[in-house]
């Protein structure tokens, strides 16, 4: 180009900045690094990633995938400028779908997705990503920065994941259950990442901002308090598998109890649930009653503090296994015979919620 020669509009003049980009991956090169684990081929920067299923152990192996994303938490993470941790939900609700199928998550994949790239904050949702694969065990092999000048307002972004895990052919879940298996539930913490459109709602009803103490749970934010992020279930999870004491699990998402533990049980079966065998957290009484929020609806919406469900025939066993292993587990019911297509039969305490 001669010097003086008008350049004319550049990428960078109609809102995308590739040294942002750039920057950014020289910033989360290492934490992906650190998240590095046997079956890894090659590292960031190539056009795909690459895994080797026989370096990772496997014999007949099985691939299982998932892809979700954290809904509108994001809004509550943006709004309160607290970015570290939707990372982990991110990771959280991509691995939990892959275990319940007696998958070992292997690798993830993240996309990311903004009008305007904020470096400093891409790359804190990023480590939490990290974060979540450090603690499921699996590898973050790569991703997507997407910078969409006109598709975002100022300071928005969104998020989506994508595992992939492994099993052995015969280890693949669910398999056995039958009437007479225990029903163990494993404890949420908070809200997780499905049901903050009523959540925000409810908060927005009371007027209060995120950063205004929490009802809830005291010495922190309300902001804070509901970002707390969605626990991963994996590494339990696996060791039970391993020792021969899982027969299915259910992840709590969207739909709550009586909409995801039938998806993993057979025709002729129903699952029967005490309310009253574990404390409700005190996150959902209170959106229960500032949000007049019906008890079938907040089972149908929240996980009601309980994350993750087990269906095992050695109750005693599992629950040693999984309390070593740091859960809180709690007996919530039984599998009984019945007919026709499978169900949840809650028994509600009077007052409940509350």
């Amino acid at each position: 180009m001669t010097r003086g020669e008008p350049q004319g509009l550049t990428y960078q003049a109609a809102g995308v900045d590739i040294e942002a980009g750039d920057a950014l991956v020289e910033t989360i090169k290492p934490l992906a690094r650190a998240t590095a684990r046997a079956g890894v081929m090659g590292g960031l920067g190539g056009f795909g990633a690459l895994f080797d299923l026989k370096a990772a152990g496997f014999v007949d192996p099985v691939l299982v995938s998932g892809t979700d994303g954290v809904g509108t938490k994001l809004k509550i993470a943006i709004e309160a400028g607290i970015h570290d941790t939707v990372g982990i939900d991110l990771v959280a609700m991509c691995v939990n779908d892959l275990v319940v199928q007696g998958a070992e998550p292997l690798f993830f994949l993240d996309y990311f997705a903004t009008g305007r790239l904020a470096v400093e904050q891409a790359a804190r949702v990023i480590a939490g990503i990290a974060e979540g694969c450090r603690i499921a065990g699996c590898a973050l092999v790569g991703g997507e920065t997407a910078e969409m000048p006109g598709m975002y307002a100022a300071g928005d972004y969104d998020l989506a994941g994508f595992a992939v895990g492994a099993a052995e052919r015969a280890a693949l879940l669910p398999r056995g259950v039958a009437p007479g298996d225990a029903l163990l539930g494993l404890a949420s913490v908070g809200v997780h990442s499905n049901g903050f459109s009523l959540v925000r709602r409810i908060v927005e009803g009371g007027n209060a901002g995120w950063g205004a103490p929490a009802p809830f749970a005291a010495g922190t934010t309300l902001g804070e308090a509901l970002l707390a992020p969605t626990r991963i279930y994996v590494r339990p999870l696996l060791a039970l598998h391993r020792a021969g004491l899982l027969k299915a699990a259910a992840h709590i998402t969207g739909g709550g109890l009586p909409g995801n533990l039938p998806r993993v049980l057979p025709d002729g079966t129903r699952a029967v649930i005490d309310a009253a065998s574990w404390k409700l957290p005190p996150v959902f009484a209170w959106l229960a009653r500032a949000g007049g929020v019906a008890a079938a609806e907040m089972l149908r919406v929240f996980n009601c503090g309980i994350g993750m469900v087990l269906v095992v025939g050695d109750a005693a066993a599992a629950r040693a296994l999984l309390e070593a292993e740091g859960e809180t587990v709690f007996a919530i019911g039984a599998i009984e015979a019945a007919e026709g297509e499978p169900e949840v039969r809650m028994i509600l305490p009077d007052g409940w919620p509350a």
